[in-house]
């Protein structure tokens, strides 16, 4: 069996604690805090549990740096990647800007574009919840039984399962941020 990495000593700096601070709410020496967190000696679990009580932490939190991966997605202004969604044959232009690999959650980022050759359709529904920004333009978006006048700088958060959509395009071009999360498995 393999020794565990060195805690990491993220967690009593976010808190503002000296390291002599730590092990006395632990119950612990400084030196062999100072040896737990320098990776020289490996701590029992009772020591863990020590230290995630006065960190007041869950235990699996002092080991989340070595065993997640943490990603980003960097997408250049007026890049990113074209795709097709039910709303490209209205002539809506969908540019994705990222995902996510969470094994709860799909989140979805666009940026969409409307312009005169596109049209209304105010009648999308798929799972989960979307959050809408408007960048340029004007609009009437649908979401059930209601039309929002938006304009740039107004948002709309909504559960995506209701009929939503643009019903009027008031100025064009229109731009605005798309944000679409939903239970993986469902489909968004």
């Amino acid at each position: 069996m393999s020794d565990p990495p060195p805690l990491d000593d993220l967690a009593r700096r976010y808190l503002d604690l000296w390291q002599d601070q730590l092990a006395g709410l632990a119950g612990l020496s400084s030196g062999m805090l100072s040896k737990i967190e320098n990776g020289l000696t490996s701590p029992s679990l009772a020591t863990l549990k020590a230290l995630s009580t006065a960190l007041n932490v869950p235990m699996t939190a002092l080991f989340q740096k070595f065993e997640e991966r943490r990603e980003a997605t960097f997408v250049r202004s007026g890049e990113g990647l074209e795709i097709e969604r039910r709303g490209t044959r209205s002539g809506h232009q969908y540019r994705l800007l990222g995902h996510s690999r969470d094994r709860l959650l799909a989140v979805e980022p666009y940026m969409i574009t409307l312009t005169r050759e596109s049209d209304t359709f105010p009648y999308f529904q798929h799972a989960g919840t979307e959050f809408l920004y408007m960048l340029k333009g004007r609009m009437g978006y649908r979401h059930g039984e209601r039309v929002y006048a938006m304009t740039p700088g107004d948002s709309l958060f909504f559960d995506a399962d209701a009929p939503h959509g643009p019903e009027t395009l008031d100025a064009l071009p229109i731009n605005f941020l798309s944000l679409i999360v939903y239970a993986h498995g469902a489909e968004g």
